[in-house]
């Protein structure tokens, strides 16, 4: 800037904009300061579910209708249950997703069961779960890091945002990242914002391009037999009608999803569902031998961090945290562990016997090595 009264008035706008994305990284956390450390890294009991993605030949309109052969030939998913799993109600109102893909995109549809279909933002990148909304979550490599998130309101307003680890490890939300060339549209089976009728439902369609999901990187663009996590989440709230409007009412929102994550929080990728692409008109699921491993590595991360919790400083030895090195499963699969801890860090691997190669976790639950 030419003058010092520009160089001020830039330097006040910039810690505006940097205190705006604090504030908003907050919100989108979903989490509040009083979340306890269990909250935060119960360990994971569920098991996450899979859809089978069928390719698709031609081309395919993004209208929100859902009518076209190709929505016809692919199955739905199963319905959505409460974020923490069967513990809670079951949600009242129906949500279902289909999916299916080409060179181009991965083609997401949802179907929302709604009696009063309401909206209010318009912008993008406005915080779209202040409305009711669906919601995408993807992590291309499975790493639990690197992840996308979109979510749309039945006004097709679009809020999407790269994040580059969970919140629970230091993450920020960043949502100056957009999803570049995606199409979207929302049909709307009722009156949008009309309190004195009764709708029936409100559909999405979303065609995601694989070159979109990217940050400073290449794309990930998936083949036969790519296995990548996804899950999906459904913000309800319960309103009133007062004076023949919508409003809100002073409770928590209800977080419905297709897999369900046993804790109220999106924001852990490896809770997630496994999205398995396929070329071949007929597939079975096989979830992959290292997938199971998986979970190992998992209590080694939740007992490093309850460890560090109580000490300050993580455990240097599998021995400290009461942990074996070798372990036979259920299946008979023998899985070997090793693991180097210091004060702020550490590294935890397993070898198995139906794997190659080795795979291995650390400090921010980021999954590294082989993942076939």
């Amino acid at each position: 800037m030419r003058t010092r009264h520009n160089s001020i008035k830039k330097i006040i706008r910039t810690i505006s904009i940097i205190c705006t994305i604090s504030i908003i990284s907050i919100i989108l956390s979903k989490t509040t300061s009083a979340q306890t450390f269990s909250d935060a890294f119960k360990p994971f009991t569920g098991t996450p579910k899979h859809y089978i993605c069928y390719q698709v030949k031609g081309s395919v309109v993004v209208d929100g209708k859902l009518d076209e052969a190709a929505w016809k030939q692919v199955n739905w998913t199963a319905d959505f249950e409460d974020i923490e799993g069967k513990a809670k109600p079951t949600p009242r109102l129906r949500t279902r997703v289909k999916m299916m893909w080409d060179d181009k995109y991965l083609y997401i549809a949802a179907e929302l069961q709604e009696p009063h279909i309401w909206a209010t933002l318009r912008d993008h990148d406005a915080i779209i779960f202040h409305d009711n909304d669906f919601e995408v979550f993807i992590d291309p490599d499975g790493d639990t890091h690197q992840y996308y998130e979109i979510e749309i309101n039945a006004l097709n307003t679009v809020m999407d945002l790269y994040m580059g680890k969970p919140y629970r490890n230091g993450g920020e939300a960043l949502l100056n990242w957009d999803t570049k060339g995606i199409r979207t549209a929302v049909q709307v089976n009722g009156t949008l914002n009309n309190a004195k009728d009764t709708d029936k439902e409100w559909t999405v369609e979303m065609a995601i391009p694989f070159s979109a999901l990217r940050f400073f990187g290449s794309s990930q663009k998936p083949t036969d037999n790519s296995l990548w996590r996804i899950n999906f989440s459904r913000v309800e709230w319960d309103t009133d009608i007062k004076n023949g409007e919508y409003v809100k009412q002073q409770k928590p929102e209800n977080n419905w999803v297709w897999s369900p994550q046993d804790i109220i929080n999106m924001h852990a990728p490896e809770r997630w569902g496994y999205l398995l692409f396929t070329t071949q008109a007929q597939a079975t699921f096989q979830l992959p031998a290292s997938e199971d491993a998986k979970a190992y590595l998992w209590r080694i991360y939740y007992a490093q961090q309850t460890y560090k919790y109580s000490n300050g400083k993580y455990a240097s030895s599998l021995e400290a945290l009461k942990l074996p090195a070798k372990e036979t499963a259920a299946n008979g699969q023998i899985y070997n562990f090793t693991m180097e801890g210091i004060t702020s860090q550490f590294t935890a691997s397993v070898t198995g016997s139906n794997f190659p190669g080795t795979m291995s976790i650390n400090q921010e639950g980021r999954i590294g090595g082989n993942r076939k």
